[in-house]
């Protein structure tokens, strides 16, 4: 069965049966392989994309749930939401493995998009089935913050070039003043 889609802003028509996992196709279908399979029951979150906005588990939504509606993957994130996760991630010293790492930003756009300046409690929240193999929550939710204030302080002074205050980040819990 045809069905169009859009991915990263690109029109695509698949034929595929309407069962198929958004993931397969968005991996063999398409050829964008920054989405990850972790688990294949929705549980790990390595397959995390954006669904009209939303971030859903990509092996786990039918492709037929994604006609008609817009389709974010990791290499198709706007670079103005990517960049300061991305930088945080290595300030923070995130990644380890980095097999979670796509699904875990994916996750953390959708947060800050919603919540420009999360709670730890919000960043639980969304982040709660995103799972790493190598534990590195603590660090997951310092990076969020981080990524928070660079973006609030990049707002509010888009001039500016460099790393956020000691002051920005501590006002968000990221370091002791």
């Amino acid at each position: 069965m045809a069905i169009k889609l859009t991915v990263n802003g690109r029109s695509s028509t698949v034929d595929v049966p309407p069962d198929t996992p958004l993931l397969w196709v968005i991996r063999d279908e398409l050829n964008l392989h920054g989405t990850k399979y972790g688990c294949g029951i929705g549980q790990c979150g390595a397959c995390t994309v954006h669904l009209g906005g939303q971030p859903v588990r990509s092996c786990m939504t039918p492709v037929s749930a994604a006609a008609n509606a817009h389709i974010t993957t990791i290499e198709g994130l706007a670079p103005e939401a990517a960049a300061p996760l991305r930088q945080a991630w290595v300030e923070m010293d995130v990644p380890q493995c980095g097999y979670c790492q796509a699904g875990q930003i994916m996750s953390a756009v959708a947060l800050l998009a919603k919540h420009p300046n999360p709670t730890d409690q919000d960043i639980d929240e969304a982040m709660n089935g995103n799972l790493c193999r190598c534990g590195t929550y603590v660090r997951i939710r310092k990076a969020i913050h981080r990524a928070a204030a660079a973006k609030q302080q990049a707002e509010q002074n888009p001039d500016h070039e460099g790393g956020v205050s000691s002051r920005a980040l501590a006002q968000v819990g990221v370091v002791n003043s």
